[in-house]
Protein backbone atom coordinates (compact mmCIF):
# COMPACT_ATOMS: atom_id res chain seq x y z
CA UNK A 1 0.00 0.00 0.00
CA UNK A 2 1.58 3.23 -1.04
CA UNK A 3 1.44 6.85 0.40
CA UNK A 4 -1.13 7.43 -2.33
CA UNK A 5 -3.81 5.07 -1.51
CA UNK A 6 -3.47 6.59 2.22
CA UNK A 7 -4.03 9.74 0.75
CA UNK A 8 -6.80 8.19 -0.83
CA UNK A 9 -8.32 7.05 2.02
CA UNK A 10 -8.38 10.13 3.76
CA UNK A 11 -10.01 11.88 1.05
CA UNK A 12 -12.91 9.00 1.28
CA UNK A 13 -13.71 10.32 4.84
CA UNK A 14 -14.33 13.99 3.19
CA UNK A 15 -16.67 12.18 0.56
CA UNK A 16 -19.03 10.78 3.68
CA UNK A 17 -18.92 14.17 5.51
CA UNK A 18 -19.87 15.89 1.71
CA UNK A 19 -23.12 12.89 1.83
CA UNK A 20 -23.80 13.35 5.22
CA UNK A 21 -24.25 17.15 5.43
CA UNK A 22 -25.34 18.02 2.00
CA UNK A 23 -26.85 14.86 1.20
CA UNK A 24 -25.05 15.05 -2.70
CA UNK A 25 -21.93 15.42 -3.92
CA UNK A 26 -20.17 12.25 -2.50
CA UNK A 27 -19.46 10.63 -6.07
CA UNK A 28 -18.66 13.83 -7.26
CA UNK A 29 -15.20 13.58 -5.49
CA UNK A 30 -15.24 10.07 -5.32
CA UNK A 31 -14.15 9.28 -9.00
CA UNK A 32 -11.36 11.81 -9.35
CA UNK A 33 -9.98 10.27 -5.49
CA UNK A 34 -10.04 7.01 -7.54
CA UNK A 35 -8.83 7.84 -10.82
CA UNK A 36 -5.79 10.47 -10.33
CA UNK A 37 -5.11 9.81 -6.55
CA UNK A 38 -5.30 6.21 -6.02
CA UNK A 39 -4.92 5.16 -9.88
CA UNK A 40 -7.69 3.21 -10.97
CA UNK A 41 -8.86 3.15 -14.52
CA UNK A 42 -11.71 5.45 -14.69
CA UNK A 43 -14.56 2.61 -16.39
CA UNK A 44 -13.89 0.50 -13.17
CA UNK A 45 -13.49 3.82 -11.05
CA UNK A 46 -17.02 4.48 -11.62
CA UNK A 47 -18.33 1.10 -10.43
CA UNK A 48 -16.12 1.46 -7.32
CA UNK A 49 -17.79 5.02 -6.82
CA UNK A 50 -21.59 3.37 -7.08
CA UNK A 51 -20.86 0.94 -4.79
CA UNK A 52 -18.89 3.10 -2.17
CA UNK A 53 -21.60 6.17 -2.20
CA UNK A 54 -24.32 3.57 -2.34
CA UNK A 55 -23.13 1.95 0.97
CA UNK A 56 -22.30 5.66 2.37
CA UNK A 57 -25.55 6.69 1.62
CA UNK A 58 -27.46 4.19 3.00
CA UNK A 59 -25.76 4.55 6.65
CA UNK A 60 -25.88 8.24 5.92
CA UNK A 61 -30.59 7.59 5.33
CA UNK A 62 -30.83 5.33 8.44
CA UNK A 63 -29.35 8.04 10.21
CA UNK A 64 -32.06 10.68 8.97
CA UNK A 65 -34.49 7.99 8.99
CA UNK A 66 -33.99 7.46 13.00
CA UNK A 67 -34.31 11.83 13.14
CA UNK A 68 -37.63 11.29 10.83
CA UNK A 69 -36.88 13.25 7.80
CA UNK A 70 -36.83 10.39 5.13
CA UNK A 71 -40.41 10.41 2.79
CA UNK A 72 -40.53 6.63 1.99
CA UNK A 73 -43.27 7.31 -0.89
CA UNK A 74 -41.15 9.29 -2.63
CA UNK A 75 -38.04 7.12 -2.03
CA UNK A 76 -40.33 4.63 -4.31
CA UNK A 77 -41.59 7.25 -6.81
CA UNK A 78 -38.19 8.26 -7.97
CA UNK A 79 -36.49 5.29 -6.79
CA UNK A 80 -38.24 2.89 -8.96
CA UNK A 81 -37.44 4.01 -12.41
CA UNK A 82 -34.09 5.38 -11.32
CA UNK A 83 -32.91 1.92 -10.31
CA UNK A 84 -34.59 0.57 -13.38
CA UNK A 85 -32.32 2.70 -15.22
CA UNK A 86 -29.34 2.25 -13.62
CA UNK A 87 -29.29 -1.01 -13.91
CA UNK A 88 -29.81 -1.22 -17.57
CA UNK A 89 -26.99 1.25 -18.36
CA UNK A 90 -24.17 -0.50 -16.24
CA UNK A 91 -25.36 -4.01 -17.32
CA UNK A 92 -25.93 -3.01 -21.44
CA UNK A 93 -24.84 0.54 -22.59
CA UNK A 94 -21.68 0.83 -20.63
CA UNK A 95 -20.40 -2.61 -21.34
CA UNK A 96 -21.60 -2.17 -25.36
CA UNK A 97 -19.15 1.35 -25.15
CA UNK A 98 -16.20 0.15 -27.41
CA UNK A 99 -12.90 1.18 -26.55
CA UNK A 100 -11.99 3.38 -29.09
CA UNK A 101 -14.97 5.89 -29.51
CA UNK A 102 -13.77 8.01 -32.15
CA UNK A 103 -10.52 8.27 -34.26
CA UNK A 104 -9.18 10.58 -36.12
CA UNK A 105 -5.85 11.43 -38.10
CA UNK A 106 -4.77 13.40 -34.95
CA UNK A 107 -6.81 12.14 -32.41
CA UNK A 108 -8.14 8.96 -30.68
CA UNK A 109 -11.27 9.68 -28.26
CA UNK A 110 -11.14 6.20 -25.64
CA UNK A 111 -13.53 4.68 -23.74
CA UNK A 112 -11.82 6.13 -20.65
CA UNK A 113 -10.77 9.70 -22.02
CA UNK A 114 -14.97 9.79 -22.71
CA UNK A 115 -15.71 8.75 -19.19
CA UNK A 116 -13.99 11.27 -17.41
CA UNK A 117 -15.04 13.88 -19.59
CA UNK A 118 -19.07 13.54 -19.34
CA UNK A 119 -17.87 13.35 -15.38
CA UNK A 120 -16.68 16.72 -15.79
CA UNK A 121 -19.22 18.11 -17.88
CA UNK A 122 -21.53 16.25 -14.86
CA UNK A 123 -19.02 17.85 -12.24
CA UNK A 124 -19.85 21.44 -13.82
CA UNK A 125 -23.46 21.29 -13.91
CA UNK A 126 -23.62 19.87 -10.19
CA UNK A 127 -21.85 22.99 -9.09
CA UNK A 128 -23.98 25.10 -10.82
CA UNK A 129 -26.99 23.28 -8.65
CA UNK A 130 -24.96 23.65 -5.82
CA UNK A 131 -23.78 27.42 -6.14
CA UNK A 132 -27.49 28.78 -7.08
CA UNK A 133 -29.22 28.85 -4.20
CA UNK A 134 -32.44 26.67 -4.19
CA UNK A 135 -35.35 27.99 -2.91
CA UNK A 136 -38.05 25.40 -0.92
CA UNK A 137 -41.18 25.10 -2.86
CA UNK A 138 -44.53 26.04 -1.18
CA UNK A 139 -45.85 22.62 0.27
CA UNK A 140 -49.36 21.92 0.24
CA UNK A 141 -51.44 19.00 0.78
CA UNK A 142 -53.74 19.43 -2.10
CA UNK A 143 -50.90 19.42 -4.34
CA UNK A 144 -50.86 16.77 -6.65
CA UNK A 145 -47.58 15.24 -7.75
CA UNK A 146 -46.39 14.96 -11.24
CA UNK A 147 -45.79 11.34 -11.89
CA UNK A 148 -45.10 11.74 -15.35
CA UNK A 149 -42.41 14.24 -14.70
CA UNK A 150 -41.12 12.21 -11.55
CA UNK A 151 -41.02 9.35 -14.00
CA UNK A 152 -39.04 11.25 -16.75
CA UNK A 153 -36.87 12.67 -14.08
CA UNK A 154 -36.19 9.34 -12.55
CA UNK A 155 -35.28 8.09 -15.65
CA UNK A 156 -32.54 10.89 -16.45
CA UNK A 157 -30.81 10.63 -13.37
CA UNK A 158 -30.43 7.01 -13.57
CA UNK A 159 -28.82 7.23 -17.32
CA UNK A 160 -25.88 9.83 -15.14
CA UNK A 161 -25.73 7.77 -12.52
CA UNK A 162 -25.23 4.68 -14.60
CA UNK A 163 -22.35 6.06 -17.03
CA UNK A 164 -20.35 8.27 -14.71
CA UNK A 165 -20.89 6.49 -11.15
CA UNK A 166 -22.26 10.05 -9.83
CA UNK A 167 -25.37 9.33 -7.27
CA UNK A 168 -27.00 12.04 -9.04
CA UNK A 169 -27.86 13.73 -5.30
CA UNK A 170 -27.58 17.00 -7.14
CA UNK A 171 -30.64 15.97 -9.51
CA UNK A 172 -32.49 14.29 -7.13
CA UNK A 173 -33.04 17.46 -4.30
CA UNK A 174 -34.16 19.77 -6.50
CA UNK A 175 -36.69 17.16 -8.23
CA UNK A 176 -37.81 16.43 -4.64
CA UNK A 177 -38.02 20.03 -3.93
CA UNK A 178 -39.95 21.47 -6.95
CA UNK A 179 -41.57 18.16 -8.50
CA UNK A 180 -42.62 16.59 -5.00
CA UNK A 181 -43.07 19.66 -2.58
CA UNK A 182 -40.49 18.27 -0.30
CA UNK A 183 -39.38 20.27 2.77
CA UNK A 184 -35.23 20.97 2.12
CA UNK A 185 -34.34 18.69 5.23
CA UNK A 186 -36.63 16.08 4.31
CA UNK A 187 -35.06 15.91 0.46
CA UNK A 188 -31.42 15.65 1.87
CA UNK A 189 -32.56 12.97 3.85
CA UNK A 190 -35.09 10.94 0.96
CA UNK A 191 -32.25 11.75 -1.10
CA UNK A 192 -29.83 9.78 0.79
CA UNK A 193 -31.91 6.47 0.34
CA UNK A 194 -32.29 7.09 -3.40
CA UNK A 195 -29.13 7.09 -4.36
CA UNK A 196 -28.53 4.13 -1.93
CA UNK A 197 -30.87 2.27 -3.80
CA UNK A 198 -29.77 3.66 -7.52
CA UNK A 199 -26.16 2.94 -6.72
CA UNK A 200 -25.64 -0.48 -5.18
CA UNK A 201 -27.68 -1.71 -8.28
CA UNK A 202 -26.44 -0.08 -10.44
CA UNK A 203 -23.10 -1.90 -8.91
CA UNK A 204 -24.82 -5.32 -9.68
CA UNK A 205 -24.59 -4.81 -13.21
CA UNK A 206 -21.35 -4.28 -13.09
CA UNK A 207 -20.17 -7.90 -11.72
CA UNK A 208 -19.10 -9.91 -14.45
CA UNK A 209 -18.21 -7.18 -16.73
CA UNK A 210 -15.24 -5.43 -13.80
CA UNK A 211 -12.71 -7.16 -12.11
CA UNK A 212 -13.22 -5.77 -8.45
CA UNK A 213 -10.10 -5.65 -5.99
CA UNK A 214 -12.60 -5.86 -2.74
CA UNK A 215 -9.37 -5.06 -0.18
CA UNK A 216 -9.07 -1.85 -1.82
CA UNK A 217 -12.68 -0.89 -1.96
CA UNK A 218 -13.94 -1.73 1.16
CA UNK A 219 -11.13 0.19 2.88
CA UNK A 220 -12.31 3.22 0.97
CA UNK A 221 -16.10 2.61 1.59
CA UNK A 222 -15.42 2.14 5.26
CA UNK A 223 -13.57 5.46 5.73
CA UNK A 224 -16.07 7.06 3.91
CA UNK A 225 -18.59 5.62 6.19
CA UNK A 226 -17.05 6.72 8.88
CA UNK A 227 -17.06 10.50 7.14
CA UNK A 228 -21.01 10.15 6.67
CA UNK A 229 -21.30 9.76 10.53
CA UNK A 230 -19.09 12.76 11.13
CA UNK A 231 -21.45 14.73 8.47
CA UNK A 232 -24.40 14.08 10.08
CA UNK A 233 -23.08 15.56 13.57
CA UNK A 234 -22.18 18.56 11.76
CA UNK A 235 -25.12 19.07 10.14
CA UNK A 236 -26.74 19.75 13.24
CA UNK A 237 -24.64 22.62 13.74
CA UNK A 238 -23.21 24.04 10.77
CA UNK A 239 -25.28 25.37 8.04
CA UNK A 240 -25.32 22.79 4.98
CA UNK A 241 -26.29 26.03 2.68
CA UNK A 242 -23.33 28.01 3.06
CA UNK A 243 -21.22 24.52 2.74
CA UNK A 244 -22.91 23.66 -0.50
CA UNK A 245 -22.37 27.03 -1.78
CA UNK A 246 -18.44 27.06 -1.54
CA UNK A 247 -18.28 22.80 -2.49
CA UNK A 248 -20.16 23.79 -5.63
CA UNK A 249 -17.55 26.09 -6.59
CA UNK A 250 -15.02 23.69 -5.95
CA UNK A 251 -16.68 21.10 -7.82
CA UNK A 252 -16.71 23.51 -10.54
CA UNK A 253 -13.12 24.29 -10.46
CA UNK A 254 -12.59 20.70 -10.36
CA UNK A 255 -14.36 19.83 -13.90
CA UNK A 256 -12.95 22.73 -15.77
CA UNK A 257 -9.09 21.02 -14.07
CA UNK A 258 -10.39 17.38 -15.53
CA UNK A 259 -11.42 18.50 -18.56
CA UNK A 260 -7.91 20.44 -19.20
CA UNK A 261 -5.97 17.10 -18.05
CA UNK A 262 -8.00 14.45 -20.43
CA UNK A 263 -7.81 16.84 -23.55
CA UNK A 264 -4.74 19.03 -23.00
Amino acid sequence: MDIYQYIGFALAVVVGITLGLIGSGGSILSVPILVYIIGVEPTLATAYSLFVVGTTALFGGIQKAKQQLVDFKKVLLFGIPTVITVFITRKIIVPAIPEIVWSHSSFTLHKSVLTMLVFAVVMIMASYRMIKPLKEAIVNDDDKLNLVAIGFQGVLIGLVAGFVGAGGGFLIIPALLFLAKTPMKMAVGTSLFIVSAQSLIGFLGDLGHQTIDWHLLLIFTSCSIIGVFIGNYLSKIISGDKLKTLFGWFVLLMGIYIISKELL
